[in-house]
């Protein structure tokens, strides 16, 4: 106590502290959002980097590049039927004289559209369905599960096959019969996500302070899902694209003379043994882009989990 008393409040106490003092004991860390974390750790994976500038540049292609040529996807010219490549085409003509870099790059909008409207729509019906099962849980659960169970034991591509041809070949019946096929692999992964966190304490904090079902569903635990999710779509995108091109090397998807990579490749398959690079570029656009996409999807698996930070 005596020494208590002995103490005294001096003017020197309250002097300020000089910069260097006042940063002595901070931490130096830069303040960063979960997303801004996420694409920095994204960056350093250089095969996902990769595959995203690659994806970029295709997309720039598909769009730019019918648009300044010349050529159209459709027009033809016997004179120069079945050309090697040359400055002006790069990638030769077709047997009708068609340019095909003009007509590789129309396939890759429609393949790429389908692509991603597809895995859209499959993201949009298998959130919901999943997120609905998983929150629910009891006998709405196992009902909503035996339905995807028995749907799952159709193989995708019967389904993909019998609505083209019920349809007739269209983009519609192509979305519809791939989005059917696809949204069961998402409403899973969902459903593991939503009933994981749905017992964790902000989950449980939002119910307690009175939240909707509805609020706590779609605002607390699908957005706190959303790293699967968008793997998972990433994923997605790339089985759509070869559903589509599968169809179009059956002969059973777009109709002439719409080109997708898939019809292109099914037009050169007869000659393979005379002219392989007329089937060449169109394989070798589906198996890039695929490639890319599979590098994107694990470099986001990888920059979206928390754990790995």
């Amino acid at each position: 106590m005596e020494e208590i008393k002995d103490f005294e409040l001096t003017p020197e106490l309250f002097e300020p502290l000089e910069e260097s003092e006042k940063n002595a004991e901070k931490i130096a860390y830069e303040s960063k959002t979960y997303f801004q974390d996420a694409w920095a750790r994204f960056k350093k994976n250089k095969l996902a980097l990769i595959g995203l500038c690659f994806l970029a540049v295709m997309v720039i292609c598909c769009v730019v590049i019918p648009m300044v040529s010349p050529y159209t996807y459709d027009g033809q010219n016997m004179a120069i039927a079945s050309q090697n490549p040359t400055l002006a085409h790069p990638m030769g003509t077709d047997r009708f004289g068609r340019d095909i870099l003009v007509r590789v790059m129309c396939g890759g909008r429609i393949s790429l559209s389908v692509g991603v409207i597809a895995a859209t729509i499959a993201l949009v019906v298998g959130v919901v369905y999943g997120g609905i099962a998983g929150y629910v849980g009891g006998k709405v659960d196992m009902v909503m599960m035996r339905i995807v169970d028995c749907m799952y034991s159709i193989p995708d591509t019967l389904y993909v096959i019998l609505i083209v041809v019920v349809f007739e070949p269209s983009m519609f019946s192509i979305l519809l019969g791939i989005s059917i096929s696809s949204w069961m692999g998402m409403s899973r992964q969902v459903r593991t996500q939503v009933m994981t966190l749905k017992e964790q304490e902000f989950s449980l904090a939002a119910f307690v302070l009175g939240a909707s079902s509805k609020r706590i569903l779609f605002k607390h635990l699908i957005i706190n899902s959303m790293g699967p999710i968008i793997v998972q779509f990433t994923m997605l995108v790339p089985s759509a694209i070869f559903s589509e091109a599968t169809l179009g090397y059956l002969g059973i998807g777009l109709s002439v003379p719409q080109a997708s990579w898939g019809t292109l490749a099914n037009d050169a398959k007869g000659l393979v043994a005379t002219r392989p690079l007329e089937c060449m570029w169109p394989i070798l656009a589906i198996c890039l882009t695929m490639l890319a996409l599979n590098f994107i999807g694990d470099g986001l698996g990888d920059a979206l989990d928390p754990k790995k930070k």
